[in-house]
Parts: structure tokens; C-alpha cells; sequence
């Protein structure tokens, strides 16, 4: 679709979307069995959330530096390869950079900023990306521009002090422009968050913080792509000015998609056997 001489990228129906996960899905297990790239179940489990913004919400063209392009800033970098693959499936990076991903390729195990190739911003520390969104939509703010900044998190990233300057600061400054997806998988590295960090039993832990705070917050399914298009399309659709700061805390499962990697532990850095792989998927609905 053209619009003043750019070449927007199509929107996909919502059974459209769900084809397109799966399909995002087996591109990221077979790249990474196949190339020996452990972080699969992190890079799982926030499919959907991606496939959501790349396919439906943000308003991007096929030139990934165009100046009005909504942002994406992917702070849980280590869970990168879903987004990898969707560069590739839109043309923003090729599809030998992909194949080779982990074996050679200018693409890393955690994100190096590469706008030209559709990444904004190296997140490979955890607790900046969210920072880093923080200012690019203040800076949006400042010079009225109309484009969105979306951010996406790990759930156990949230214990990072700068995460929490930076909710601040934006709800201060009603960065009304800003969306963070928290991929609320409830696993960190290798154990869960109640047994690190979050107090047990306190399922709603960043909804009541981050509320707290001033940002206008919902709780969804994070593989329900109907319901996260609708909720934060919704927000984009509100424009940019006055108002709070948006959070969508996306439930989901670490690994989703491999049933013998799903919601375990020790998968968050360690490749599926042959045999881990016969347990089977769930890529189709």
C-alpha cells in the first residue's frame, strides 16, 4: 500500500496472524537447532507479542529507516531470534543473514543496533531497552511527531532499578506515545520469579506496580492475538497527546510452541534432543 510515495506494509487479518506465528515459530526452531543457538525458549515465548506489532499494529513501510515509522525497541535481546526471523519475512535483513544467524552472520546472540536493518537499538544488557524507549518517545513528544515507541521486556528484566527511573520519568512527562509489552512468562534464566524476586502468591505483582506509577495498564493472554491487537491497537488508535503511558502485561509461556521445552527451566539457554524434539509443537491451531 502506497501512501505519499512510501510503501506501507500490509496489515494481516487476525487468522492471518495466526499463520504467520506459526510459520514465525518454525523458522525459529529449525534456525536455531540447526545452527546450534541456544536462547530458544525466551525467543519463544514473545512470538505472538511480535507478530502482533510487525504484522497488524505498527505503522512501518519496506524502508526500515523511513523517518516516520513507529519504533520497536526489543529490550529481552537474548530472546531476539522471533524478531530476527520477521526481519527477514519483511525484507528488513536477508534471508542468508538469517540463515546464517549464529555461524557467521552480522546478526548476534543478543541485538546489536542496526537501524538499517530494522533493530534500534543493542539491548544485550538487560534494564536499557525500556530506558532507551523512554527517551526516544520524549523525543517524539518534544518535536510533535506522530509516531508510536513500543518496548518489549522480560517479566524478570522488571527487578532492574533503571526500568523503574525510567516509568517514572515517562509518567511524569505522560508519555501517552509509549506502549510497553511486558512478556510475562514468569521464568527467569533458570528458575522462576517467585522463587527469586516476586513474592509468592502475588500473581498481579507489575500490573499493581506499574499502576502505581501512573501508566494505564491491561493483563491479557500474550498468545491471544486477537485480544492483544485489540487492546493495544485501541491505544495507538487514541493519538499521542495528554493521557498516561500504556502497559500490557502479556501472559505467556516460556518456550511456547515445543511441548518439551515449555514452562521448564532449563531451557532458557540449552538445544531441544532429537528425541525433546519427537514430544512435539503446537504450531498449528
Amino acid at each position: 500500500m502506497m501512501e505519499n510515495g512510501i510503501e506501507k506494509l500490509n496489515k494481516l487479518s487476525i487468522e492471518e496472524l495466526y499463520q504467520k506465528a506459526n510459520h514465525i515459530r518454525k523458522e525459529v526452531v529449525r534456525i536455531a537447532v540447526q545452527n546450534g543457538a541456544g536462547h530458544i525458549a525466551p525467543s519463544l515465548s514473545c512470538v505472538d507479542i511480535l507478530t502482533a506489532l510487525y504484522y497488524r499494529i505498527m505503522d512501518i513501510s519496506s524502508l526500515p529507516t523511513w523517518e516516520d515509522r513507529d519504533r520497536m525497541i526489543f529490550s529481552k535481546a537474548h530472546g531476539c531470534y522471533g524478531l530476527y526471523a520477521i526481519l527477514s519475512d519483511i525484507g528488513y535483513i536477508t534471508r542468508r543473514e538469517w540463515e546464517d544467524f549464529y555461524r557467521g552472520s552480522c546478526l548476534t546472540g543478543c541485538l546489536d543496533g542496526r537501524s538499517e536493518k530494522g533493530i534500534e537499538a543493542g539491548c544485550g544488557a538487560l534494564g536499557h531497552g525500556l530506558p532507551m524507549a523512554v527517551g526516544i518517545a520524549f523525543g517524539a513528544k518534544l518535536q510533535r511527531k506522530a509516531y508510536r515507541t513500543y518496548c518489549v521486556v522480560g517479566d524478570g528484566e522488571m527487578q532492574e532499578g533503571s526500568n523503574w527511573e525510567a516509568v517514572q520519568f515517562a509518567a511524569m512527562h505522560k508519555l501517552s506515545n509509549l506502549t510497553l509489552i511486558v512478556d510475562q512468562n514468569r521464568l527467569q534464566a533458570m528458575d522462576f520469579l517467585e522463587n527469586i524476586m516476586t513474592q509468592k502468591g502475588r500473581q498481579n505483582d507489575l500490573e499493581l506496580k506499574l499502576t502505581a506509577f501512573g501508566f494505564e495498564v491491561s493483563t491479557c493472554n500474550g498468545h491471544d492475538l486477537r485480544k492483544m491487537t485489540k487492546v493495544v491497537s485501541k491505544w495507538a488508535g487514541c493519538g499521542n497527546s495528554g493521557g498516561s503511558p500504556k502497559a500490557l502485561i502479556a501472559d505467556t509461556v516460556k518456550g511456547y510452541g515445543l511441548r518439551c521445552m515449555e514452562n521448564i527451566p532449563k531451557f532458557h539457554f540449552r538445544l531441544p534432543t532429537d528425541e525433546e524434539l519427537k514430544m512435539g509443537c503446537r504450531y498449528e491451531r
